[in-house]
């Protein structure tokens, strides 16, 4: 037996016999809720309570960085450097968790408890991203125990603020390039195209927040007194809402089109198909009608409505509003000239005839989108070493669909950034009833064992060969 499969065989024992969930149940109990203020004593007890004490064990040194931004909201930098002359691997997770949700989780589970029901890991945290970075972690543990040493330098960064913005953390790497120093990230967030696919994405589809609203007059008016005489600002919001996209949510905005969804990313996303997993149904209806599906969401702009109000949809009365409002979201790709999109649909809206419409930008930051070239070193890398522990074609999305600071690793560190999640797009992210799948899990552990083992290995063959 070779090292390689002892270490592989270690860390299955570390999943099938509770070692995993064990930690797990740990991390899950810390309520580090980053969007709320009362708890962000919760988000220091995390990285000094759990995660330092995991990393010094495994010979790492430790330190809490100040957030340039957000006092209350920390971060962790751990490093491990064998030799100067080695490669430096970057790994990133994030600690906090989004809103809790208490009394929308069904009954017998809580969010900062951890309960196994055949398959799954309920509890707050397991999917995003607690149950990730423990993953990875514990593959470190498991090559520094077998080999003795990892065969790498590895530094690590752990933030507590990703569920709001990831506050300060763009301005952290910029004041701090030479700590953060790296060869590649390699981390892990997101879920899996499928839960039984192993998955590497290389960047992710950016976010942009803001408000649609009209505003004609203070207070409401009786409709049958001023019904045919008062303009409906629901009505208005309603058609300026038709003129970005059409009734299948075509984008009409011409510069939210984008031009990068190349022959060469069309090809990858070939082997990329969605849906049949435990989740909504896709409805094929729905979206650019000469895409696929698997096109409509990795490597094309959609637009959506996140909520809508007019009047008092709880007790309505027979008034015409005053006021109409739509929180609004567009998920973009790279292609999309970010600084242009709310001019662009000003723009357009102009030409439309909606001048009395008013877009507001949301006051929460979101992240950009990015990519990295599927056939980058790094990615082919990455895939063998996946292939070669999972017996598995790995997918390989150009991005993920949804958003994570990515651009701070791709643009201000200028790194390589190939991320393999751990979840599921079933888990219950960010919704009650929250979940890691443990067989995911196990193979997880697996191949992220095997990958920081070949690295590792792929150092040491190199420094044969130089000196031979």
């Amino acid at each position: 037996m070779t090292d390689r499969n002892t270490a592989l065989d270690a860390i299955a024992r570390y999943a099938d016999t509770g070692g995993f969930t064990d930690e797990l149940a740990g991390l899950v109990a810390i309520g580090s809720e980053s969007q709320d203020p009362a708890g962000r004593a919760e988000l220091a007890r995390y990285l000094d309570e759990a995660m330092i004490p995991m990393l010094e064990t495994m010979g790492f040194a430790c330190r809490i960085l100040a957030n340039p931004l957000d006092a209350g909201i920390p971060f962790l930098f751990a490093e491990r450097i064998e030799s100067p002359d080695l490669e430096t691997i970057l790994v990133y997770g994030h600690g906090d968790v989004i809103r809790a949700q208490t009394d929308q989780w069904r009954d017998g589970l809580a969010p900062f408890s951890l309960v196994i029901e055949g398959d799954r890991a309920y509890g707050r945290g397991t999917a995003d991203n607690k149950g990730q970075h423990l993953i990875n972690f514990a593959a470190l543990r498991e090559i520094i125990a077998t080999r003795g040493a990892l065969g790498f330098n590895c530094k690590i960064i752990l933030e507590m603020g990703e569920e709001c913005g990831s506050p300060g953390l763009n301005e952290l790497f910029a004041a701090n390039r030479g700590l953060l120093k790296a060869d590649v990230l390699i981390a892990s967030d997101g879920p899996r195209l499928h839960p039984e696919r192993p998955t590497m994405f290389m960047g992710s589809r950016g976010a942009v927040n803001f408000d649609l609203r009209v505003t004609l007059r203070e207070g409401a008016h009786h409709s049958g007194n001023w019904g045919g005489l008062l303009k409906d600002p629901a009505t208005i919001l309603a058609h300026a809402i038709a003129a970005i996209v059409d009734r299948r949510g075509q984008i009409k905005v011409p510069e939210w089109r984008p031009t990068s969804l190349t022959p060469a990313v069309r090809k990858a996303l070939e082997d990329c198909p969605v849906g049949g997993f435990d989740g909504p149904t896709i409805d094929t209806d729905w979206g650019e009608e000469s895409l696929t599906p698997s096109e409509r969401v990795f490597g094309w702009n959609s637009f959506a409505v996140l909520a809508q109000k007019s009047g008092v949809p709880e007790a309505p009365v027979n008034a015409i509003s005053g006021m109409a409002n739509a929180h609004c979201q567009l998920r973009y790709v790279v292609g999309t000239d970010p600084d242009d999109i709310l001019p662009a649909l000003r723009r357009h809206l102009d030409r439309e005839g909606f001048d009395d419409v008013e877009i507001i930008p949301a006051e929460r930051g979101f992240f950009h989108a990015t990519r990295l070239d599927p056939d980058h070193p790094w990615v082919k890398r990455v895939a063998a070493s996946v292939s070669a522990t999972t017996g598995k074609r790995p997918a390989i999305l150009p991005n993920l669909a949804g958003s994570i600071p990515n651009e701070c690793f791709s643009e201000t560190l200028g790194l390589p950034t190939v991320w393999l999640p751990h979840s599921y797009p079933g888990c219950s992210q960010h919704a009650p009833n929250e979940h890691i799948l443990l067989s995911s899990s196990r193979e997880a552990l697996q191949l992220m064992t095997g990958l920081f083992w070949d690295i590792g290995a792929d150092v040491q063959a190199q420094k044969e060969r130089q000196h031979a």
